[in-house]
């Protein structure tokens, strides 16, 4: 058992100082106080903090991306320490370009990995190409019969894109929107988006031409450039999902003022990091200019640049990191909150918003800024 006293709580919403009492990895009491308990409790002092739900980062490459320019431009696999040194308690992990030499069996196992070690982690099957690499052959049943499998990914407007077509992209959200039924699963299609004219035009024609629900397609990294930016608009306007990648083009905060601005609704705007994939430029004629790799910590400094520069409240900030995500996941109402009933994911925060404890699963990783838990083989 962990008692957190004296906390400053956004749940995200402000809530005041309050004391959380925490038992078997979730949040079983929030009070103005909990005085002395009659079982012994470990007691965690949180006076002059502020308390918040982890983050969840729902697009990083935890087995290692790249490989654009060789093998030797393979980027390195996720250590758990980074996920606590950058307030994650929740991730995401799935393949991108490479679906060749990485590979959906080796995700799968890192995804597990880290739950034991103690996160929460999920995957998605499939990588840029088409047909999908999977575990069990199909995508439908990956999703079903995987517990940690969420959806499928693939890559349109894109040159490295499978170039599927619309009748082959109705196909695959039309499996995976029935397999997430069937599994209690959101069954989305996360669609890694390029730089190509394109833009959305394949995801808007599919749903013109069928009749999947327009929350199944996700597209990412819609903040790349001001056409994609343009079509993510449009997207959010008929109910759909974006997801913002931050250090990309536009700033994700920025595009968050700019939906409110033209009246648009932002409770299916998320935010990502694209955490240990890699970030690339071309030449006109597709030759590599420059490649390096992306950090998870950039869904953190998001945040402060959010509140910090653009001058965003925290509790309006949080969520397209926290409670938004969840949803998008069908994980509301057990990540991304501070609630009773909800997992103990919690960070506490200095009042610059300087990360000094991280809580996972009700077990402290992290405190007063030194890691005290690490990977397996991490020194």
């Amino acid at each position: 058992m962990l008692l957190v006293k004296n906390a400053e709580v956004y749940a995200p919403e402000y809530l005041g100082k309050k004391d959380l009492l925490i038992c078997g990895g979730k949040i079983e009491c929030i009070q103005d106080f909990i005085g002395e308990l009659p079982v012994e409790c470990e007691i965690l002092d949180a006076e002059g903090k502020i308390l918040t739900p982890g983050f969840l980062d729902q697009h990083v490459h935890i087995t290692g991306g790249g490989g654009e320019g060789s093998f030797h431009t393979r980027t390195p696999e996720l250590q758990m320490s980074e996920l606590v040194e950058n307030g994650i308690t929740t991730v995401v992990g799935l393949l991108g370009t490479d679906g060749i030499t990485r590979s959906v069996d080796n995700l799968y196992a890192k995804t597990r990995a880290l739950c034991e070690e103690g996160v929460s982690a999920y995957m998605l099957t499939g990588a840029y190409g088409y047909p999908s690499p999977t575990l069990t052959g199909e995508i439908d049943r990956d999703i079903v019969f995987v517990k940690e499998i969420l959806g499928v990914k693939l890559a349109i407007s894109d040159h490295r894109a499978p170039n599927v077509t619309e009748d082959q992209l109705i196909q695959i959200a039309s499996k995976a929107r029935v397999a997430g039924m069937l599994s209690g699963k959101p069954g989305i299609v996360v669609l890694h988006m390029g730089d190509d004219k394109a833009g959305l035009a394949p995801v808007f024609r599919a749903l013109e031409e069928s009749s999947v629900p327009i929350r199944i397609f996700r597209p990412t990294h819609v903040s790349r450039n001001e056409k994609l930016l343009e079509d993510g608009y449009k997207f959010i306007g008929q109910g759909g999902y974006i997801d913002l990648t931050c250090g990309m083009h536009t700033s994700p905060g920025e595009c968050v003022l700019e939906a409110k601005k033209r009246g648009l609704p932002t409770e299916h705007i998320t935010m990502s990091s694209d955490g240990h994939g890699s970030w690339s430029n071309y030449a006109e004629d597709g030759s590599l200019l420059e490649i390096g790799v992306s950090g998870v910590d950039a869904l953190y400094k998001e945040l402060k640049y959010m509140v910090q520069v653009l001058g965003i409240n925290l509790e309006e900030a949080l969520p397209y990191m926290t409670c938004q995500v969840a949803e998008s996941l069908d994980l509301q109402g057990i990540k991304g909150i501070v609630a009773e009933g909800a997992d103990a994911d919690l960070l506490l925060f200095d009042q610059n918003l300087t990360l000094d404890t991280y809580v996972a699963r009700g077990e402290i990783f992290m405190k007063h800024g030194e890691v005290l838990r690490k990977g397996t083989y991490e020194k």
